[in-house]
């Protein structure tokens, strides 16, 4: 990975229903623009994540969504959908004065690129993808099954398990919370026995397992293969997806269906490789990634990456 850099600006961006997110730029102002999406849904931004890309090279864009991370209020999941997910992109993009960027998304980021690749695909220049997650029923109930057993009190199979949690962490119940924490660290360990780390304070495993399962709970806000029927027509410059082989949180069928559907797309399945993008066989594909994508972009004629 690239060396650890700080941001030159922070800042948080007024998106209306009394959210704040926040959002942080580092590396060459006048370099190629990315704007990295995180996972989740629920997750956060990390220092590491600026490390995918080269800081001479790329202007990097880091933002947390609705209720996560540094964004306030922490755990909040009023006025939090997908759509509002995908305007509050788009606001980031016109407050920076972006015309163009490279979309960086993994798992739940891989599914937000998309989505709006989908919606503004005049302002995508290219896309590097990671774990593909289509938010689907068959995806989810793939993974709460990767361990036998972990939900045998509670009847009725995946989509009771969703609403279960949902209605726990709602009213606060940190102790489900930390068994849908604990799950998720338990299956990627079985890819990567260093994935899994310690967990957050409670009150931040808390927010951010409250919107995960806010979004579960909605199937993420999007209709059965909403994405996937939408992919051959999306025009939206050369796309590489990195998906680990090994990946148990999103599989590698997801991928390669998307790989088959989205015109010019380049599908590079990591042996060994599993879900955490950290991984350093993953990060190793990450960076080499997104290096070809930086000479893929500024080739040739010069190109239109910012606006005024």
């Amino acid at each position: 990975m690239h060396p650890d850099l700080e941001p030159s600006q922070a800042d948080w961006l007024e998106v209306g229903g009394g959210h704040r997110v926040y959002y942080e730029v580092s590396g060459n102002p006048a370099g190629f623009p990315v704007v990295f999406v995180h996972g989740g849904p629920g997750s956060r931004t990390r220092p590491a994540h600026r490390r995918f890309f080269d800081p001479d090279a790329y202007r990097i864009i880091l933002f947390d969504q609705r209720g996560c991370g540094r964004s306030t209020p922490p755990g909040e999941t009023r006025d939090n959908t997908t759509a509002h997910l995908l305007a509050d992109i788009e606001l980031l993009r016109r407050t920076l004065g972006v015309d163009r960027w490279l979309l960086f998304g993994g798992s739940w980021g891989s599914t937000l690129c998309l989505a709006y690749a989908l919606a503004h695909p005049d302002r995508v220049a290219g896309m590097v993808l990671r774990g593909i997650f289509l938010a689907s029923d068959a995806e989810v109930g793939s993974y709460l099954s990767v361990l036998p057993g972990a939900w045998a009190d509670i009847a009725g199979g995946p989509a009771s398990v969703v609403a279960h949690l949902h209605a726990l962490v709602g009213q606060g119940d940190l102790k489900a919370a930390r068994r849908w924490w604990d799950y998720e660290f338990r299956v990627m360990s079985l890819e990567d026995s260093a994935a899994a780390g310690s967990a957050p304070p409670a009150e931040e495993m808390l927010a951010s397992v409250r919107v995960h399962m806010h979004y579960m709970a909605h199937h993420c806000f999007l209709q059965p293969n909403e994405l996937l029927d939408q992919l051959p027509g999306l025009r939206a410059g050369p796309v590489i997806i990195v998906q680990g082989a090994l990946d148990r949180v999103c599989p590698p069928a997801t991928a390669l269906a998307v790989a088959q559907r989205l015109p010019g797309a380049q599908l590079r399945m990591v042996a060994g490789g599993g879900h955490s993008a950290l991984q350093p066989v993953m990060a190793e594909m990450l960076c080499a990634a997104t290096s070809q994508m930086h000479a893929l972009l500024t080739s040739g004629a010069k190109n239109n990456a910012r606006g005024p």
